[in-house]
């Protein structure tokens, strides 16, 4: 099989891709603008297969995607290049709307004229997997209740908002042109390559050079973690097992509050890096984030009833096994902090 991963540079996108490199015998063809948050280096161990393409092209380029299409001839596409960062949306949520919304109606465009034009066989093959988020969702009153895949939608933010419209395009264009679509809708990931603009590596890494360690409110917000790797395995699953037309959410199976988790994290450095100070004394609270979502909670029976799919890693040890990816990638994390990523182009293959 041959996938045609949108935003592949990017933290799950990346995932995916070495995922596919590393687990299976398919072809990857990596299609990523590499905005700030795309960075070849994380795929940099897959970039010497010949398995592996690297194409920049932004998602809003017809023309250019066209062109991708018509090149590699995909069997399946894995949709995940997004604006993602909900602090980013609030302070200007054009990009958003742009990319989020008019990237993935170009997107669906291009591959609906590509599908139709395909022959019997290959047009049953086809499927075009498009990556969303659990918060179009809203959020969720008390503990014990989940978003299912019949959650209806309240999206909070201009990020959740510009997803939410986006995986109504996607669901129209399976309706209305009968184009073979999926969607999942995921937990918070977290894991090794996560962009430093994210809670748990700006923690890490506030952390290690002793800056504070800033919590929005109190602390008390809920998140359902789920390791980028166990994502990734998932992600490939549907693209591969789902059913056409059908959604699925996504979850770590590990609620945890905000300030939980920077505890865990302050733990697990004091043993690993340990110091005179706790880690813990550089925790600093600040403003909440305008129209914060106070609990997010997926609800995963289905992609394990239907696909056999379950996350491998625990909160403890996912969370470990990223700390110390961090503690020895942490050339990684300064190429990120001093912009000099964005001026290399590792492992490109053209």
């Amino acid at each position: 099989m041959k996938f045609l991963v949108t935003g592949g540079a990017g933290f799950i996108g990346s995932a995916v891709v070495r995922y596919i490199i590393q687990h299976t015998n398919d072809s990857v063809i990596n299609l990523d603008k590499l905005t700030y948050a795309g960075n070849l280096a994380n795929v940099a161990c897959s970039s010497n297969s010949d398995r592996y393409f690297f194409e920049q092209v932004d998602i809003c380029d017809r023309s250019e995607l066209e062109r991708v299409f018509e090149q590699h001839q995909p069997d399946i596409v894995m949709h995940l290049a997004a604006e993602s960062h909900v602090d980013r949306s609030i302070d200007g949520p054009s990009v958003f709307i742009e990319t989020n919304i008019v990237g993935t109606y170009t997107l669906l465009e291009v591959a609906r004229g590509y599908w139709q034009r395909l022959s019997d066989h290959k047009k049953s093959i086809f499927r075009l997997h498009h990556v969303s988020t659990d918060e179009v969702y809203g959020d969720l009153d008390g503990t014990d209740t989940f978003f299912t895949e019949d959650t209806p939608y309240a999206p909070s933010s201009p990020y959740s908002a510009s997803k939410a419209s986006s995986d109504h395009l996607v669901r129209a264009w399976n309706r209305t042109f009968e184009l073979p679509t999926l969607i999942t809708n995921c937990s918070n990931n977290y894991g090794p390559y996560h962009f430093p603009e994210k809670l748990i590596p700006l923690m890490i890494l506030n952390a290690l050079e002793g800056k504070p360690l800033p919590v929005y409110g109190k602390g008390n917000q809920v998140r359902d973690w789920l390791y980028v790797e166990d994502h990734a395995r998932a992600l490939y699953l549907v693209a591969t097992k789902g059913l056409v037309g059908e959604t699925y959410n996504i979850g770590g199976h590990n609620e945890k509050q905000n300030i939980e988790v920077v505890h865990a994290i302050c733990d697990v450095l004091q043993e690993l890096r340990p110091q005179k100070d706790s880690y813990r004394d550089l925790i600093t609270y600040v403003a909440d984030r305008p129209g914060h979502d106070l609990r997010y909670a997926i609800d995963a029976t289905k992609i394990g009833h239907e696909l056999g799919w379950l996350p491998l890693e625990s909160f403890n040890s996912g969370i470990r096994k990223t700390i110390q990816w961090y503690l020895e990638n942490q050339e990684w994390s300064k190429s990120i902090q001093s912009g000099s990523y964005q001026r290399e182009r590792l492992g490109v293959k053209l």
